[in-house]
């Protein structure tokens, strides 16, 4: 379906989303930190906000786990010649949306 010279490009692509999602990952360690729970050292306010960082860290680390196993997937379907296909339908995905983010696994029909 794609030429060798596409293919490169989209692992290219891939690795490097690889490589920022990692960098991501290293960045936040800090921001999932376990709150402190001592009111004399931090304030209720300031404890709360602590704890609503701390969620949303944790939530980014949950997407960001997910977009490095979709990528490893892409990835591997490069090496069987699955790679382009929704898996959902088995039709080919848009040249365009794969050239967006070449980790995606459906076409635009079915991923509404």
């Amino acid at each position: 379906m794609f030429s060798s010279i596409e293919l490169t490009a989209f692992n290219d692509k891939l690795i490097a989303l690889q490589r920022d999602i990692l960098q991501q990952q290293r960045a936040n360690i800090e921001s999932g930190a376990t709150v402190e729970l001592d009111q004399t050292s931090v304030g209720r306010l300031s404890r709360m906000d602590a704890m609503q960082g701390q969620a949303m860290a944790k939530a980014n680390e949950a997407r960001l786990k997910q977009k490095l196993l979709d990528i490893q997937q892409a990835l591997e379907k490069m090496k069987t010649d699955d790679f382009g296909y929704c898996e959902v339908c088995d039709e080919p995905i848009n040249l365009p949306r794969l050239q967006f983010d070449p980790s995606v696994k459906c076409c635009l029909n079915c991923a509404d």
